[in-house]
């Protein structure tokens, strides 16, 4: 079983890929690559029976509304109610607002964040994923699911201080997750996780996408599934890292 993991950002530079080879009892990191276009994506992750992707994967409903018929010189634009309530909806999708009750944080929002950028790249990506066969399902139900690393982290139990500017932190959260998953062999890019915080998230977004795989993360309600197909759903973890390998599947 493959997993694969991509830190998506709007250019090659910053975006990383993780690919991890699991059996019944452990995980190897077998490939992990920064720097990476849509083209070294596609080819990599082509054997992943999950793909793992940082980044929104869709717009708020209610945000695409808004621009639509703000761009008809004949909508009613007085009607807008502009308020700070009204505008966090446009701003966050019903993910981000799970997410938040769950974490206490918010993700960056796709429509008023720089991450609007990204999602615009993801948007191409998921195109060309499609086009090799793969059905696309942005609520995860699919090949490809939508993963935060960092919330991830958090979820599982970990201490997220500072690992995404810190090689010592960085360090210091890898002993971690490797003592309580002593199964995974991270040995041959462990240099690479360290010096490159965008690796390191590729690689937590092909663990996460194994939670995904084995059903250890929670999906949309059925209220919810509409709009997750749309808007995108974050598949945070259910479990506990341990117990990515405790399901005895191949």
């Amino acid at each position: 079983m493959i997993t694969a993991g991509i830190d998506l950002a709007a250019e090659p530079k910053g975006t990383a890929l993780a690919i991890i080879d699991w059996n019944s009892s452990s995980g190897t990191l077998i490939d992990l690559k920064a720097g990476v276009a849509d083209s070294v994506i596609v080819q990599g992750s082509s054997d992943a029976e999950k793909i793992g992707i940082d980044c929104a994967l869709g717009w708020p409903i209610e945000f695409v509304d808004f621009v639509s018929n703000h761009n008809d010189p004949d909508s009613k634009s007085h009607e807008v109610e502009g308020d700070m309530d009204w505008r966090r909806r446009l701003s966050y999708r019903e993910t981000d607002r799970e997410v938040r009750a769950r974490t206490g944080r918010w993700p960056l929002s796709v429509s008023t964040d720089r991450l609007g950028l990204t999602a615009m790249r993801c948007a191409g990506l998921l195109g060309r994923l499609e086009k090799t066969g793969i059905q696309i399902d942005r609520s995860g139900a699919g090949v490809v699911v939508e993963v935060y690393p960092g919330a991830t982290l958090r979820v599982w139990g970990f201490d997220t201080t500072g690992y995404r500017k810190s090689i010592d932190e960085r360090k210091r959260l890898l002993g971690q997750i490797l003592e309580q998953a002593d199964w995974l062999d991270t040995s041959a890019f462990e240099s690479l996780m360290l010096e490159s915080c965008d690796a390191f998230d590729a690689v937590i977004a092909a663990l996460a996408s194994r939670a995904a795989l084995l059903g250890l993360s929670e999906p949309p309600t059925q209220s919810q599934m509409s709009q997750a197909r749309i808007e995108g759903w974050i598949a945070l973890p259910a479990g506990k890292i341990t117990e990515l390998v405790a399901h005895g599947q191949e």
